[in-house]
């Protein structure tokens, strides 16, 4: 039994559709076959043919002509609006390329964090990152969580630093360094002599406190809340720097990751540990869920944690152990 299905037919130019495509973009660009033919480098009627069989498999015809020139028809405007991305694309991929390989040697880096990140567990990093990379400018982009994640979303920042409670479905999260709940009070405060402390204890001083935005503000009212103890925020004030400042004049205690203290608090500030009832904090690295990391932001995550990657370190749901 016979076939008698006509056989499909083939044109030449499907071995290399760029050819057509590239013919095609740049005689709509240049208006012009003469012209998209010196701008290739290649004869006018070689154009021509390229031309003839991409409306030949299209079914459509591409141009009409206006006076001396050529203009896109209804039709070849919607390919041209089609395939010039994807020539343009093909055509700088090589340069791209190699900009992308030798990419450690410039470009730029954005990173977002909170004030407390710069200030306490950035500043090692950004030197080494700094040493090892001079050429990428390297640009901190000081902004809380809640902000900071927005800046992801945009695109106006490779990563974020900092600390996440809860992470949106959209972010990855990959915890690194976790630090302790500590009270601090002035030297020879009550709290600090007191044998036994309970949060009934704690509630009976005034609290000063980051905004309300803010995680710590956030994790120490579901703590009280959680166990039905009412508390009072004496002040809120941005920036455990100032909140050190300010507990340590007396204006009253307050509640803070270990990661803002440093040896030079020993003598003015006194600490006592309050895991029993708040959890630690958990630090690392956030990234919006799709992005392809740049040389320049891989390399700085590898300072962080340098088996970050390797072992699969982004969690995205929620801070975890490690």
């Amino acid at each position: 039994m016979s076939d008698n299905k006509p056989p499909s037919i083939r044109f030449p130019y499907k071995s290399d559709r760029l050819k057509p495509l590239r013919a095609f973009c740049q005689t709509v660009r240049l208006g012009s076959v003469s012209r998209a033919a010196d701008a290739l480098f290649v004869t006018q009627p070689a154009i021509t043919v390229q031309l003839q069989a991409l409306e030949r498999d299209l079914g459509v015809a591409l141009f009409v002509r206006s006076g001396r020139r050529l203009s896109p028809s209804r039709e070849g405007e919607l390919l041209y609006e089609m395939a010039q991305p994807l020539v343009e694309g093909i055509d700088a991929l090589e340069s791209q390329f190699r900009d992308k390989l030798g990419g450690m040697d410039a470009g730029e880096l954005n990173i977002a964090a909170n004030s407390s990140t710069i200030l306490y567990l950035l500043p090692r990093i950004v030197e080494n990152f700094r040493q090892a990379h001079p050429e990428v400018r390297l640009t901190l982009h000081n902004a809380i969580t809640a902000d900071g994640t927005d800046l992801l979303r945009s695109d106006s920042v490779d990563l974020a630093v900092g600390s996440m409670m809860e992470v949106p479905p959209d972010l990855s999260y990959a915890p690194v360094y976790r630090f302790e709940p500590l009270l601090i009070a002035p030297t020879g405060h009550a709290l600090i002599r007191q044998r036994e402390l309970s949060l009934h204890d704690i509630s009976g001083h005034g609290l000063i406190l980051p905004p309300r935005r803010q995680i710590t503000y956030r994790l120490v009212d579901l703590v009280f809340h959680q166990h039905r103890v009412p508390y009072t925020v004496a002040l809120e004030v941005g920036g455990w720097e100032v909140i050190k400042q300010y507990v340590a004049m007396g204006m009253g205690i307050s509640i803070v990751p270990s990661i803002c203290l440093t040896e030079g608090d020993r003598s003015r500030l006194a600490t006592r540990p309050l895991s029993q009832w708040f959890p630690s904090r958990s630090y690392g690295v956030v990234v919006r869920k799709g992005k392809v990391l740049s040389p320049q932001a891989r390399a700085f995550v590898e300072l962080i944690q340098p088996d970050l990657f390797t072992r699969g370190g982004y969690d995205d749901s929620g801070p975890s152990e490690r």
